[in-house]
């Protein structure tokens, strides 16, 4: 069984954090060793804050988690971890996180403040408004591989597809989790306020319109011929077979399994998604970094 200590930090959500590196990745720079150090030490550190940003959420809603078929077993949900001690692990976690972005680039210090600051409001206020709230978690996509970018090089400038592509697919995940809660909430089940704002058919359609549009995205950027030039290669577009395949999967756990509830668990965990992003990784690195 799980220590209720541990479970309080949430690791298994840590693999959003390696989204830090894709700047790195896509710059080219992910060869270079102090890019490497930079960002990996800028995961650890943003995995600490995240852990305190979870555990901040938690202790907000730990009277309404305790209703909850799921959420109920979440150590401040069931009495396991005391509040105190919570709040105290939460106060550790931000002391050891913050500052560390401040000693490795002030601008990833800053960036990160403002995830603090947003989940703040998200935790008591914004998770309450429908399409907000998903809104809300998908920037924090956007903040993470902002500040992987800044960690890897201060001079790295975004590209507006890799923005976008993030942003719908933080969406797309978002709405997906969204469809659970709407399911239980039709069972008589305990969910949180927003999802009254939601119902089957809205997220449907707008995960059929976020998958649409994501891949259409994709396929646009691979054919971009400035994408292609600084890349030094007119092969991309055969990474899109693995965004199909992806989004199709992530499709058929959402609408046929019905277990699209914990996103991170799903990318640990499910064979056809490992292969299927491992896939994508391999393919398009040999194909910028060693074609």
């Amino acid at each position: 069984m799980t220590n209720p200590y541990l479970q309080l930090l949430r690791p298994h959500q840590y693999i959003k954090n390696l989204i830090l590196f894709l700047p790195a990745f896509f710059s080219l720079k992910l060869v270079e060793e102090a890019v490497w150090k930079n960002t990996l030490l800028g995961v650890i550190a943003f995995s600490f804050v995240a852990s305190a940003v979870y555990i901040m959420n938690d202790y907000v809603d730990r009277e309404e988690d305790s209703q909850h078929p799921v959420k109920k077993n979440r150590p401040l949900a069931s009495g396991k971890v005391p509040a105190s001690h919570a709040l105290l692990i939460m106060m550790a976690l931000l002391a050891m996180g913050i500052p560390a972005f401040y000693m490795i680039d002030i601008h990833a210090f800053y960036l990160v403040s403002v995830y603090v600051f947003v989940n703040v409001l998200y935790s008591f206020w914004l998770k309450q408004i429908p399409i907000i709230d998903i809104n809300i978690i998908a920037l924090g996509f956007i903040i993470r591989i902002a500040t992987g970018a800044f960690l890897a090089d201060p001079d790295i400038l975004l590209t507006s597809w890799i923005v976008l592509m993030i942003f719908l697919g933080a969406l797309f995940i978002g709405l997906a989790k969204r469809r659970e809660d709407v399911i239980l909430a039709s069972e008589g089940q305990q969910t949180r306020k927003a999802i009254k704002g939601y119902n089957l058919e809205f997220i449907n359609a707008a995960m059929v319109i976020m998958a649409s549009v994501m891949i259409v995205a994709y396929i646009s950027y691979t054919q971009d011929a400035k994408i292609q030039e600084k890349f030094q290669s007119e092969q991309l577009y055969l990474t899109v077979f693995f965004v199909l395949l992806g989004v199709l999967r992530y499709l058929q756990l959402t609408f046929v399994e019905k277990r699209s509830g914990n996103p991170s668990q799903l990318f640990l965990r499910d064979p056809f998604l490992i292969l299927t992003v491992s896939g994508w990784a391999m393919t398009f690195a040999w194909l910028i970094y060693f074609s």
